[in-house]
């Protein structure tokens, strides 16, 4: 179970696009997460998680941006302002493993959640949480997705070398460092077995973005040593600087690669296919298509010779893919083992049986919204097998965590209503209605 607090000083300063989002508390005893949020002094259910509204495409639903990152979760509101809420709070903190924050710095500690506070109340207790910059002089900037793909050298070393910085359709600054934080939660949990104590996690979205970017960082360091030849520049003859240039769709490794056209190019912009040209099937290649002359010719029948070629070998073998469509070309090359991708649209993978079948993709009815489209676990395991359950409603799980989680009696749950911690005050909507 996942909690999820957040004060209306804490909204108002977000150090990252998913500190906009309040802490959650992972439970004991069970996998499921719930997910406290805010609410008005005036509003009877709260607003909730702000990404509920953003990109709303179905009037009076929660988004898809909100469903599709809240699945599996329970949803619990809370007043972290009001005594009865910080009450609420505290207990859930007692009963949990970890809590997860991605405040702007300090704003946990300003709602009266220091850390040494929630590990006097549970000194088991991870503390994991998600920060734009780590401590610096950043440390206190706004930081969103494109921003940290800025900030961590993604962005610098992504599209072509004429063209400006690119940020990536990947969502490797926010999904990206959930992963690396996750890392970490399970890592204190394991360590937690060992020691018996809690102990704090952060990850901060720029270093989450230059580890995923690390081949670029070793690129750097190799520039003081030469070129960078398997960079289609260095065959071009272009001097390199003293910073990793943006290299297109050059393979990030020693095997050259760029992407295609395949037949049907005019029409379809995704009529491509990402190939490799391999050393250990370079003659295959060749063969396919029609420059076998190439298998013995001093400039081509070696890696080193055929770098500063690539322009032209690509040239070549795309004459051979457009007269195909990308499918074609991968069932061909997959059949001599040639290293190749198809450039898939959005449209295709939905459709995909395949990624139905292994719960890549999976379909999830909602209350609200209907059916829609999800992500399934993209890790799969013989013995937890993942159900892809739809995100929760606001404030749908509010009663069943204070009375099944953490033991309230049906009278002290009346008594939290009328206080206007968990809903506003019972007198007041009377009042208005009236």
């Amino acid at each position: 179970m996942a909690n999820r607090s957040k004060s209306k000083k804490a909204a108002a300063r977000p150090a990252n696009k998913a500190a906009r989002k309040p802490a959650k508390v992972v439970a004991k005893k069970s996998a499921a997460k719930a997910k406290a949020a805010p609410k008005k002094a005036a509003a009877v259910t709260g607003v909730g998680d702000i990404t509920r509204g953003q990109l709303r495409d179905v009037k009076g639903a929660d988004s898809l941006y909100f469903t599709m990152l809240n699945g599996n979760k329970r949803s619990i509101t809370i007043d972290s302002k009001h005594p009865k809420g910080k009450e609420i709070i505290e207990r859930l903190i007692k009963h949990c493993d970890v809590l997860v924050e991605n405040f702007a710095p300090g704003a946990l500690d300003r709602m009266g959640f220091t850390w040494e506070h929630i590990h006097k109340l549970n000194p088991r207790m991870i503390v994991a949480s998600v920060k734009g910059f780590g401590p610096g002089p950043y440390e206190d900037c706004k930081v969103y997705e494109n921003v940290a793909q800025c900030a961590g050298g993604a962005a610098s070393t992504t599209g072509f070398r004429e063209g400006p910085p690119l940020v990536t359709g990947a969502q490797i600054g926010d999904s990206g460092t959930g992963l690396h934080l996750a890392f970490g939660i399970v890592s204190a949990l394991y360590q937690r077995i060992r020691t018996g104590r809690g102990q704090r996690v952060l990850c901060a979205m720029q270093d989450g973005v230059l580890n995923l970017a690390r081949v670029k960082l070793r690129d750097q360091q190799r520039l003081a040593h030469g070129p960078l030849t398997e960079y289609r520049q260095y065959a071009e003859g272009i001097p390199f600087g003293k910073a990793v240039p943006r290299s297109g769709n050059d393979s990030g490794g020693g095997q050259p690669g760029w992407i295609l056209k395949c037949k049907g190019w005019e029409t379809d912009p995704d009529a491509y296919i990402y190939f490799i040209t391999q050393a250990p099937v370079w003659a295959v290649i060749c063969d396919l298509i029609g420059k076998p002359e190439w298998k013995t010719d001093a400039d081509y029948a070696t890696p080193n010779a055929r770098l500063p070629r690539l322009g032209h070998i690509f040239a070549a073998i795309e004459q051979w893919t457009m007269t195909k469509d990308k499918f074609e070309v991968m069932e061909i090359c997959n059949a001599h083992d040639i290293p190749v991708g198809p450039i898939l649209s959005l449209k295709e993978i939905a459709e995909e049986k395949s990624l139905r079948d292994t719960g890549t993709v999976v379909e999830v009815d909602h209350p609200t919204r209907g059916k829609y489209l999800t992500v399934g676990n993209p890790v799969k395991m013989s013995d937890s097998i993942t159900e892809v359950k739809r995100s929760p409603l606001l404030g749908e799980h509010t009663e069943e965590i204070l009375s099944k989680v953490l033991d309230y009696t049906a009278k002290e749950i009346a008594e939290i209503k009328a206080s206007g911690a968990i809903t506003a005050p019972e007198k007041k909507e009377a009042a208005a209605a009236a």
